[in-house]
């Protein structure tokens, strides 16, 4: 079922300094921090090389016909100093980056979980209920929200200022970025690639609700008229006689049980030890016999011509249900 109100909205973004847009999540404080260290730094440094270099200039410039030029031409004292002295500085920016960026790489296990798709030049999301939302994403206040993304055509990029998060959208496989809005409003999806004609129109909003007002949205949204992707996963897992080889109950057939599988780490045929999350699941229900589990044979079907990308994600889904 489609979502009301799809259409992006035009509405100013939000206010924030002479730099930086409004910061909106948890995460932007971090980002935050590591801009104003790296820009104050870099002021601080353009100060004195450029104030020093002026002085310089005035000092020790030709007053006569008469003056010579220093014969001195090499400082091995300056030049270990001015190499040292930035590979200190360089590092110290690293790890004050680095913290934010391994914060904002792993979703809290309590995120809310989104699917989202990325076209020339839509977004669409899909929710755990079955609810499908156009050029609008709904999320609640204060809880954090992982988006599962895709692309059916180009590279696009998810890119919202606010809450200074920004992660390729890649086709044929899954990307994910995280979040959590700390302030009800409505802020501005934007594709930060170039993915053609349409780019600069590939907008989105997204609308933060309160946590009560989000679940009337949702049960609105979604309603018992629209089948959730884990059940149209467990249509397909049926239709395909997928039970023929995978079982559901941790028992051992012709491929691994379903239980449990996602999020597991599993050892492969070559020794390789692979989590299954859902660029696994993807590419094992696609190409087969790309990654083979140690103890089993390479006997499942090609699915690649056979499956639409949204058939992918419905039994991603149902997996994702068998713990």
């Amino acid at each position: 079922m489609i979502a009301p109100e799809t259409a992006p909205s035009h509405e100013p973004i939000h206010q924030g300094t002479f730099w930086l847009p409004k910061a909106s999540s948890t995460l932007a404080p971090g980002v935050d921090h590591a801009w104003d260290v790296v820009m104050w730094v870099s002021v601080f440094f353009f100060v004195i090389v450029i104030g020093t270099m002026a002085y310089f200039m005035w000092k020790y410039r030709r007053r006569t016909d008469k003056d010579e030029t220093s014969t001195v031409d090499h400082s091995a004292k300056l030049e270990i100093t001015w190499t040292i002295l930035p590979l200190v500085i360089v590092m110290g920016l690293f790890f004050v980056g680095l913290s934010g960026f391994m914060n904002a790489s792993v979703a809290p296990s309590d995120s809310y979980e989104v699917q989202v798709t990325g076209e020339r030049w839509l977004w669409t999301f899909i929710y755990p209920n079955g609810a499908i939302s156009p050029s609008r994403l709904v999320v609640p206040k204060g809880k954090p929200v992982r988006m599962v993304m895709s692309s059916k055509d180009v590279i696009h990029s998810f890119y919202v200022p606010e809450f200074r998060i920004k992660r390729d959208v890649i086709p044929g496989q899954y990307t994910s970025i995280w979040f959590e809005a700390t302030e009800v409003g409505k802020y501005t999806l934007e594709c930060a690639e170039y993915c053609g004609t349409g780019h600069s129109d590939m907008l989105a909003t997204i609308e933060v609700m309160e946590p009560e007002q989000f679940k009337q949205w949702l049960e609105s949204a979604g309603g018992d008229k629209s089948l959730p992707p884990a059940k149209r996963g467990e249509a397909l897992f049926n239709k395909w006689q997928c039970s023929a080889c995978h079982a559901l109950d941790g028992s051992r057939k012709v491929g691994p049980s379903f239980k449990g599988l996602y999020g597991r780490e599993e050892t492969m045929s070559d020794g390789r030890v692979i989590k299954a999350d859902e660029n696994y699941l993807r590419e094992s229900i696609l190409l087969s016999n790309a990654k083979i589990v140690k103890g089993y044979d390479p006997v499942m079907p090609i699915f690649k011509d056979m499956l639409k990308d949204d058939d992918v994600n419905d039994l991603i889904a149902f997996i994702k249900e068998q713990k």
